[in-house]
């Protein structure tokens, strides 16, 4: 609903929901219907409405999406790749709000405002390359990579005694 904010459209959607439930019994075998899109709406919960409270986020998955390809389209074409490149998919937040900035024009202020968001990002983003690091060497090496995960894992183990605590050297 353009030009209302997100907790207008909010009430307005549950007045309307509260209606649908109200008259459900009447609604016959359209109140099964109505139980369901209660349901679904509220597992929604609050996001469902950010698109009135951020002005310019897209109102739609399509407008989303749009963006999103064409991001993908010019990876492509500057890279020569058909595929993503493994930077895009691991640091995909990041570079596409950095990239759709730029296309908007927008002047990024890069300063730390956040540092717990901050280091919450870079602990996710080191968590996901050190995961895709793995499946790497287990691709070249699969014999070796496992013989060394269990070697690391034998060691762990050997370390511990049976309560689960270290044992005394």
């Amino acid at each position: 609903m353009a030009g209302y904010d997100g907790s207008t459209v909010h009430a307005r959607v549950r007045a309307h929901l509260d209606a649908m439930q109200a008259e459900r019994a009447a609604a016959g075998p359209l109140g099964a219907l109505a139980a369901h899109i209660a349901t679904v709406t509220a597992s929604y919960g609050s996001g469902l409405f950010r698109c009135d409270d951020v002005p310019d986020l897209p109102r739609t998955n399509n407008e989303l999406e749009r963006c999103c390809g064409a991001v993908r389209y010019h990876e492509r074409r500057v890279t020569g790749r058909r595929t993503l490149m493994g930077g895009t998919i691991v640091r995909g937040a990041v570079r596409l709000t950095t990239i759709l900035a730029t296309r908007a024009g927008v002047a990024l202020e890069v300063r730390l405002t956040d540092r717990a968001a901050w280091q919450e990002l870079r602990r996710h983003l080191d968590y996901r390359r050190a995961a895709r690091r793995a499946h790497r060497r287990f691709r070249q090496d699969p014999d070796g990579y496992l013989e060394r995960l269990e070697r690391h894992h034998t060691t762990a183990v050997e370390g511990r005694g049976v309560s689960g605590q270290r044992r005394a050297a």
